[in-house]
């Protein structure tokens, strides 16, 4: 919005004017730069200052519950929160570090280098011992495994019996189960690309291309395909999904550089509600962000869908089969940013406080069955709610409609009925969060990666992606489950492959669990 001089009215009221709309748009472009600046070099926690920001008191939360709610109603749900709501750090003396019980443990014994006493010269006798433990690394080792399948013939026929050829995961291919389980591990779950693979092997003796090394990733994620299948189906069966995506740059061939692709993630997880069903996550790959791609993907799905307000998403709500909810989190985080610019700013303030009473519940309510949840929310959450969408009103007609406040309450305003669906439902969450923690790790990978090789390079890691998400989601180590399921899906019964699912190796792979992410 550059200004033309020659064009500038002579009239004082209509020059006041265009300069306040120029104003305006220049406070617009310095927000948003701020905003870049602390997305690119800042703090990623979205903290509100704890002077304007109180824990919410137990007297407001009985104070706002509905005249109609009896003290009998009320009482488990503010007994609840006098317990669970205050998220204090409590100082304490730091204990010495334990070491895992299951690690191998190597003993060394440090004698005295004399059997006689320094100050007498008498025998010594053992009256004790001390013992302190230190934590050692081995390095990763290869080895060579050789087979060898004696041939063995008859006496009296020369019939030749010969054992069969232990099965490989990639037919003919060099590595063992392990190794490609390494290798896809540390790719996917560790964010280690393939050309630093190729420099970390080459130092231990091996040299493995990384064109060898791609490869054997695809042929991994090839022969793993099956299972992800049977993994989506359990996803798509779910009453309620998070949803998500990103951008993943992927080469184009020929033309020396790249285009932007996108990683979609659907998560299935209702432990906050209660539930005991595992949870479990699964990524597709599509070349762009046409609608007709989460349409295809969720073409089965009947339920919840939280998202956020990504247009593609509407022709599903529009149908009827599935349920807008939004995110809470997506909301907060456009008031944030109006306060991370501008920290005067008490209106921002307040709405971050307000919301922040929301959040305050619903710490107090997580793991409870839905029936309490909804309960709970419409007893406590409802009258803020509801409070808030006044104040908001208000506040926004106070406001220049091209401020970015005015932007993030009209958003909020929008969105009211799908981010206040919530409240009836307990099965349903607050935020996006669980979508947003699974989009995380391909964030991580991408800026290691670069970019994608290919689609089928974006199809691979989708693949990959997924069973490594799910393992995380129900506190797997990636690679043991990977070997374990490398080593035995090629002879696995077809119609008995949800026997391969993370959660149902939990048990087999009890003792390399990692602790799960909740």
């Amino acid at each position: 919005m550059a200004l033309d001089y020659a064009s500038l009215p002579n009239d004082p009221e209509e020059l006041k004017q265009q300069l306040l709309k120029h104003a305006a748009w220049v406070e617009q472009l310095k927000a948003e730069v701020l905003r870049l600046r602390r997305w690119r070099f800042g703090r990623s926690a979205e903290a509100l200052d704890p002077s304007v920001a109180p824990e919410l008191p137990l007297a407001t939360v009985e104070k706002n519950a509905p005249s109609n709610t009896t003290s009998s109603d009320a009482a488990p749900i503010l007994r609840l929160m006098s317990v669970d709501a205050p998220h204090q750090k409590h100082l304490s003396r730091r204990r010495p570090r334990e070491l895992p019980a299951e690690l191998p443990r190597v003993t060394e014994v440090h004698e005295p280098t004399s059997c006689t006493c320094p100050e007498c010269g008498g025998a010594l006798r053992r009256l004790g011992e001390d013992a302190s433990e230190q934590l050692d690394y081995v390095p990763g080792y290869f080895r060579v495994i050789r087979h060898v399948r004696p041939k063995l013939s008859c006496r009296d026929c020369s019939q030749v019996v010969q054992a069969a050829a232990p099965s490989r995961p990639i037919e003919r291919g060099l590595p063992t189960a392990s190794l490609l389980a390494q290798v896809i591990s540390a790719k996917y779950a560790d964010h280690c690309p393939l050309y630093r693979q190729e420099g970390i092997y080459r130092r231990s003796g091996v040299e493995l291309p990384r064109s060898m090394l791609a490869s054997w990733v695809a042929d991994g994620a090839q022969l793993l395909d099956p299972l992800v299948g049977v993994l989506e189906r359990y996803v798509l069966a779910a009453g309620k999904l998070h949803a998500d995506d990103t951008t993943v740059p992927v080469l184009a061939p020929g033309k020396g550089r790249t285009r932007t692709g996108r990683l979609w993630v659907y998560v299935r997880d209702d432990r906050p509600a209660g539930s005991r069903d595992p949870p479990a996550v699964v990524y597709r790959y599509s070349p762009d962000r046409k609608a007709e791609r989460p349409q295809s993907h969720l073409a089965s799905f009947k339920g919840t869908l939280q998202a956020d307000a990504y247009s593609g998403f509407g022709s599903l709500y529009a149908k009827g089969r599935v349920q807008e909810a939004a995110c809470w989190a997506h909301a907060r985080r456009k008031y944030y940013d109006v306060y991370a610019t501008d920290r005067r700013s008490e209106a921002a303030a307040e709405a971050l406080q307000r919301i922040g009473r929301l959040y305050a519940i619903e710490r107090a309510i997580r793991g409870q069955p839905p029936a309490a949840r909804a309960i709970a929310r419409r007893t406590l959450s409802t009258p803020i709610l509801e409070e808030l969408h006044v104040w908001l009103r208000t506040t926004h007609e106070t406001l220049s409609v091209k401020s970015p406040l005015a932007r993030a309450i009209q958003y909020t305003l929008t969105r009211w009925t799908a981010l206040t669906r919530y409240v009836d439902d307990g099965r349903i969450e607050i935020d996006n969060n669980a979508a947003e923690r699974a989009i995380r790790a391909l964030v991580l990978g991408r800026r290691n990666y670069l970019f994608a090789g290919s689609d089928a390079g974006g199809e691979t890691a989708a693949r990959l992606y997924s069973l490594i998400g799910t393992c995380r989601l129900n506190g797997l180590d990636p690679h043991s489950y990977l070997r374990h399921v490398l080593e035995r899906i090629a002879t696995h019964p077809i119609n008995r492959l949800e026997e391969l699912l993370p959660w149902r190796l939990a048990d087999q792979l009890q003792g390399v669990a990692l602790p799960s992410a909740a």
